[in-house]
């Protein structure tokens, strides 16, 4: 795993290195092991290397023999050894033992087709001197991130934000849009950023740049289709497993050692159990403690351990721990987040390296392609209420679903009513199961000030998503539609990004996922809903699966979403003030007044239910962790430094 950057003048004039030094300078800690910086004419490609295949002879950027193609490349290619294969027997000859490699010859056989045949996570960039055009592409799942600008006559792209602005042509300014968006969908929806004008490329997106300008396409998409996959269950369960083990026997492939997060759940545990079917050396297994035990999963974790006896290594994380680190995250996630989550796992890949490992293998993507997450399960009782709305004993199947939010259960019937959105005019909704979550995340909205409110007036993000989904999408069951939004919106804007790459990449460790393998992703899109939520047993067919795998303990265990600590990681309510000096100061009503993004006296209000003990709920949480964290990102990327023009600017264009 790597980080890139690279510009394309499409005025024709040539580039210099040193224009790339400071953009590769900005993203080290992707790849702490070696960097190359390549030029000619117009183009410039620029590499810092985490070596992990072919450590001898895997530099980058790389090119062909006759110079017709170079690349720089952020990734793995998990099939390249059958590919190469493939490739010799068409008569390419190869110099290195690198996945690099292997993708440029592909380009040179197949073109933008290229990544039709990789199994892989990737976002790289070709110049292809022959067209004189830039090739770049992002794989399917968008494991792997990829941003990009245009300025005057040049096109720049990199791994990391940072890099871009690196570079003073680039301007720096607040995207209202893309902050909606994030309060609405936890993530912007690309190729928008929560940055003005700078894009990211969506997964399963390849682009061409050239003087003629930007073209995108995208090559891959999800499509569900469960009447084509198997009819009997048991059929179904012996090819997921074989998929299973296919996909993680392909990411052991790795020239360092591998290790795995362990978390005390299914997916994770299922996945160290492939891991000991696939190699003879002790595996070493890493997991979060938390020091509350509303959060900690260790009991489980140990049940595991003791089980496939792995090396096993922790930390406990507390409330000081997060709110210590969660400026450093924000950095490195570029954007906000609401709530505290990434922050444990950025502790944790700091251990992994600590640890000497560079490659570790998780469970994620399990709860999105195979039905595990609570409001797939919420979904399906809302719409089992809704046809009997009055219903008192339906309305609490809600109450059993969350036993851990405590608001939840106090609440009378005419409200969850109205915040499970169960009117039959809902459930025609085509994103009838994700509503109550969105609409709770917008409430963060309030905070924002009344100048960014007026710029956001016209603006509907559920009509731009509704813009958005594929044509078919109506004629898809409801739970695959639900499956839809949380795979292409959730999973790779914020699980795959604030919850991964960008917490691994801070300390240089890679994250492989077997569940994320396209082939499981296109298998489990072919399944019949209820192979993967049996009444309201999630991930029923996968337990079948692990049955033999993993203990029962974590076989029989209710389900746990992972979470972490939010407003006590930042307040000390016994002695009523902030744990941390930067929380002080960047939430105080003149700070807040200063930036203009929200309003001062709302967020003061806020910040002292907070501090004074109130009782406050996951709206509350999400909020001061959204305020927070967009001051943050202010803070580190926006702020002025010239004291002739103090303070944040924030883009007026503002469009549907």
């Amino acid at each position: 795993m790597c980080g890139i950057a690279g510009v394309f003048r499409s005025d024709g004039q040539p580039v210099e290195p040193t224009f790339l030094r400071p953009m590769l300078q900005s993203i080290v800690h992707r790849g702490p092991d070696e960097g190359g910086v390549w030029t000619g004419g117009p183009v410039g490609l620029g590499h810092r290397r985490l070596s992990i295949i072919d450590l001898a002879t895997g530099q980058q950027p790389m090119s062909t023999p006759d110079g017709s193609f170079t690349i720089t490349f952020n990734g793995e290619v998990f099939n390249f050894l059958e590919l190469r294969r493939d490739l010799e027997s068409r008569g390419y000859r190869f110099r290195t033992r690198s996945d690099t490699e292997v993708i440029l010859h592909l380009y040179a056989e197949y073109g933008k087709d290229c990544v039709r045949h990789m199994n892989g996570q990737w976002a790289f960039a070709i110049w292809d001197r022959r067209r004189r055009r830039l090739f770049l592409s992002r794989d399917r799942m968008g494991i792997r991130p990829l941003y990009y600008v245009r300025t005057g006559r040049a096109f720049l792209f990199a791994s990391e934000v940072k890099a871009l602005f690196a570079c003073p042509e680039v301007p720096r300014r607040v995207d209202p849009i893309g902050l909606d968006q994030i309060f609405t969908f936890w993530a912007p929806l690309p190729p928008r950023t929560v940055f003005d004008g700078v894009c990211e490329l969506p997964p399963a997106h390849s682009m061409v740049v050239d003087a003629d300008g930007i073209r995108c396409q995208q090559y891959w998409r999800l499509e569900f289709d469960p009447t084509s996959g198997p009819a009997d269950v048991d059929q179904a369960a012996e090819e997921l497993r074989a998929l299973l083990i296919d996909a993680t026997r392909l990411r052991l492939r790795s020239d360092v050692p591998v290790g795995a997060y362990l978390s005390g759940g299914l997916d994770s545990s299922v996945t160290t159990a492939l891991i000991k079917r696939f190699t003879d050396a002790p595996l070493t297994t890493f997991s979060v403690a938390f020091e509350d035990s509303a959060y900690d999963e260790s009991r489980y974790q140990q049940h595991v351990v003791r089980s496939l006896r792995t090396e096993h290594r922790l930390i406990r994380c507390g409330y000081s721990d997060i709110g210590e680190s969660f400026p450093e995250v924000i950095r490195h996630t570029e954007r906000p987040i609401l709530r505290t989550a990434p922050v444990p796992l950025f502790l944790l890949s700091d251990l992994v390296r600590r640890e000497g490992y560079k490659v570790v293998m998780t469970g994620e993507g399990a709860d999105e392609v195979l039905g595990g997450y609570d409001i797939f399960k919420e979904a399906k009782i809302r719409r089992f209420w809704a046809r009997q709305p009055d219903s008192v004993r339906r309305a609490m199947l809600l109450r059993r679903l969350y036993p851990y939010m405590r608001g939840l259960q106090s609440q009378p019937l005419p409200y969850l009513k109205a915040f499970f959105h169960v009117r039959p005019e809902d459930t025609s909704s085509p994103f009838f199961s994700h509503l109550p979550r969105w609409q709770l995340t917008a409430q963060l909205k309030r905070f924002l000030s009344q100048e960014i409110r007026d710029q956001l007036r016209d603006y509907d993000a559920l009509a731009e998503l509704l813009g958005q989904l594929p044509s078919d999408y109506d004629r898809w069951p409801a739970f695959c539609q639900a499956q839809y939004l949380e795979t292409v919106g959730l999973l790779p804007g914020y699980i795959l990004s604030s919850q991964g790459d960008r917490v691994a990449m801070a300390h240089s460790v890679e994250g492989r996922f077997p569940f994320l393998d396209y082939r499981l992703v296109e298998f489990a899109a072919r399944l019949l809903p209820r192979f993967k939520m049996h009444g309201l047993n999630e991930k029923f067919l996968l337990k079948r699966v692990a049955e033999d795998l993993v203990p029962p303990e974590v076989l029989r265990r209710p389900k746990q979403p992972y979470r972490a600590p939010d407003a006590q990681s930042f307040f000390d309510v016994s002695r009523q003030m902030p744990r941390f000096d930067y929380v002080a100061e960047l939430l105080s009503p003149e700070r807040i007044a200063a930036d203009g993004i929200f309003d001062p006296r709302t967020v003061d209000r806020l910040v002292r239910k907070v501090q004074t003990g109130r009782a406050i709920g996951t709206k509350d949480n999400m909020a001061l962790v959204g305020v927070l964290s967009t001051q943050l990102l202010i803070d580190r990327f926006l702020r002025q430094t010239d004291s002739t023009d103090a303070g944040v600017t924030v883009s007026a264009a503002v469009t549907a």
